[in-house]
């Protein structure tokens, strides 16, 4: 009887999963293992779809954004019998091996998977870059490269207007793609969940350029930063109050709120963009293919070797592993890195 492992991809989509998927296929089946792609994450395999994956598959599809296994923030953890329907068609599925690529909250489930005694190991990924265990996700090279050429494209509409533009980049809990986009780019300001900031002290930095000579600014906020006035609690701005099935509400907005905000309190001319989804898409950098790949064939090995129960890590430039509680942790911006960011406020 063959072995099989399958694989799925849980959250956000990420620039690079289709790198993983072709590792693990590209890996695993000359090693005389089948390959079952679980599709649409986590409700995959609560509803029993699945597919084989074959090395003609996986061809081509190194380049490519998203998944071709789709996905979803389906947690069967909560719908009725999650854990049990999850068990049962592992085993329906005839896997001796899960291979789980997501961000904490698909290594959480996992993690859950593995304690009712189903064989899971994981790969890191989320744009974010907020998780721990790992040195760095893929995805999160490419939406900072995306979101830098943007900047880099602002910039000069900027500069021709005499405005001030607020680019609102993505990072719910984590200010990653902010700091670095923002310090790549040039920012004037940055923003971030970790870094609580007064209004006034925004204003003052552009109010000082200004006085300077710089006719323009470019200030770079996470969805998720917090902004106060004098005297009140820093507070995210919310896109909905509604929570997905992780419990997760949707930011997004701030951009818009600190435009108005900004151009009220110094007279400036002000505009926002907002990057959204676009960070998302598109085909990944050489460096995520490179490491989506280093993952895959690591977690492979790990499935061999039998080392389960771990999520694949990159620590310093190797690939190596560490316990599914290492990774469900948010990670937090460096002050380190901030700190040279913030040398070039202003």
């Amino acid at each position: 009887m063959s072995k099989r492992i399958g694989i799925l991809t849980g959250g956000g989509d990420c620039p690079g999963l289709n790198a993983v998927i072709r590792a693990v296929v590209r890996k695993a089946i000359p090693s005389g293992w089948e390959v079952l792609g679980i599709l649409e994450g986590w409700r995959g395999l609560l509803e029993g779809k699945w597919r084989l994956l074959d090395l003609e598959a996986v061809r081509g599809i190194l380049p490519r954004g998203g998944t071709i296994l789709l996905t979803s923030r389906t947690n069967p953890l909560k719908h009725p019998g999650g854990m049990e329907r999850l068990i049962e068609n592992y085993d329906r599925a005839g896997l001796d091996a899960l291979i789980a690529v997501g961000g904490d909250d698909t290594m959480s489930v996992a993690a859950g998977l593995q304690e009712a005694g189903k064989n899971c190991v994981g790969v890191p990924k989320t744009i974010d870059n907020d998780l721990s265990g790992t040195d760095q996700t893929f995805g999160f090279d490419t939406a900072v490269s995306t979101a830098t050429e943007a900047i880099d494209r602002l910039h000069s509409t900027a500069e021709a207007h005499q405005r001030v533009m607020v680019v609102e980049v993505m990072g719910r809990d984590s200010g990653w793609i902010a700091v670095a986009c923002g310090l790549a780019g040039g920012a004037a300001m940055i923003l971030i969940p970790e870094k609580p900031i007064v209004l006034d002290q925004v204003t003052e930095v552009l109010r000082r350029r200004h006085r300077r000579g710089r006719i323009y600014s470019i200030v770079v906020a996470a969805e998720g930063a917090r902004v106060s006035t004098e005297g009140e609690q820093a507070h995210v701005v919310l896109a909905s109050q509604k929570t997905d099935e992780f419990g997760h509400v949707r930011h997004g907005g701030i951009a818009q709120v600190l435009a108005g905000e900004i151009e009220k309190r110094t007279g400036m001319e002000t505009r926002y963009v907002i990057l959204g989804h676009t960070q998302r898409g598109g085909s990944p950098t050489a460096f995520d293919r490179i490491l989506a790949t280093r993952f895959g064939v690591a977690a492979v090995e790990m499935v061999e070797q039998g080392r389960f129960g771990r999520m694949a890590a990159l620590r310093g430039r190797d690939i190596s592993s560490v316990p599914f509680s290492d990774a469900l942790a948010t990670r937090t911006v460096d002050d380190e890195l901030y700190n040279v960011a913030a040398t070039f406020f202003g």
